[in-house]
């Protein structure tokens, strides 16, 4: 009877294929700003349904060996032809994430689309609260938004058009 072998030397194959790891090392507001220059126009009149722009965008970047930076930045601005500019709103949000294992084809999804997925219910949050603050009611309380999609409308815009 043979036995198998036990302690050869080479590790087993799942140890010797390590998992990617993403930790948050901590999250920030980046920068803030907002304005809301005709509240007492919109709080004294009746306006009608107005103009609301919304914008966002991931902006990733790697700041040391292993640690990432991913920038959700947002922009919305309401408008109604009878009052004017309701509110102005810009917000940058940051999250710094150490990322392990993580094959080069892959960390730039990861960057784009799961780090700005961790860090959105935050940014909706803290929309939440500026808009409602600054007198705005109902509150401008943000949608899901799909990170995949929106990176890879981005990929296609930065290709250019497919040569035929």
């Amino acid at each position: 009877m043979t036995e198998p072998a036990k302690g050869n030397g080479s590790p087993p194959q799942a140890a010797a294929e390590q998992q990617m790891q993403i930790r948050i090392i901590g999250q920030y507001v980046k920068d803030l700003s907002f304005e809301s220059p005709s509240i007492r126009k919109l709080m004294t009149s009746q306006a009608e349904n107005p103009n609301l722009n919304l914008e966002m965008d991931v902006s990733p970047e790697q700041v040391g060996p292993g640690v990432y930076e991913s920038t959700l930045s947002f922009k919305a601005r309401a408008e109604s032809k009878s009052i004017g500019v309701i509110f102005d709103m810009e917000l940058a949000y940051s999250g710094l994430f150490r990322i392990e294992n993580a094959p080069p084809d892959v960390l730039e999804a990861v960057l784009n689309i799961q780090c700005p997925t961790l860090l959105f219910p935050f940014v909706r949050r803290i929309v939440a609260d500026m808009t409602r603050d600054g007198g705005i009611m109902p509150p401008l309380m943000l949608d899901p938004v799909d990170f995949g999609a929106l990176y890879m409308r981005k990929r296609q815009a930065t290709a250019g058009p497919a040569t035929a």
